[in-house]
């Protein structure tokens, strides 16, 4: 790794709203805030939500499976979350939080660690069987630019799932 880690996340006692991701982004780590880049405008805007309000500790909790910023790959993409941060914290953190009423799984890795078996093989199929985890969880892709053809080819995602998060969380931040 080529910086020192820096684990980084967001997590009141209050907050009904969780947002679990994969790790977070160089920008995120230099800013020491979660989803403090261009993924962070796009997942505020599918969730409805004004900048102080996705940053208030007491409305949601944002927790990325591997706290830290990976580094990147040979081709400048992200390094996968470091798997020894989520095999050694992971339980920990969600045994200390409360219970939420709506839970973003943002990414494979988290849907893959939250939902276990119950998550289909990939995350396209995970993300088509949403209705399969509510009302509590949600799985989504990643927010990023890089899934800009996804969301092209899936238009269902905005029509559907994102109409159905924007009102889950309206209900829940009053």
């Amino acid at each position: 790794m080529s910086h020192a880690p820096r684990p980084i996340l967001q997590v009141g006692a209050g907050a009904k709203i969780a947002i679990f991701s994969q790790a977070p982004g160089n920008i995120a780590h230099q800013k020491g805030k979660p989803f403090y880049d261009p993924s962070g405008v796009r997942l505020r805007a599918w969730m409805g939500l004004d900048e102080d309000t996705f940053y208030d500790v007491d409305t949601v909790a944002i927790a990325p499976m591997g706290f830290c910023f990976p580094g990147y790959d040979k081709n400048g993409g992200d390094l996968p979350p470091l798997r020894p941060c989520a095999e050694r914290w992971r339980a920990r953190l969600m045994a200390a939080l409360p219970d939420f009423e709506l839970i973003l799984l943002v990414g494979g890795y988290a849907q893959k660690w939250h939902l276990g078996a119950r998550a289909r093989k990939t995350l396209t199929e995970t993300v088509v069987a949403w209705r399969d985890y509510g009302p509590v969880h949600v799985p989504m892709p990643h927010p990023s630019w890089r899934n800009n053809g996804w969301l092209k080819k899936n238009p269902w995602f905005e029509r559907d799932l994102l109409a159905h998060v924007r009102g889950r969380v309206a209900a829940l931040t009053g």
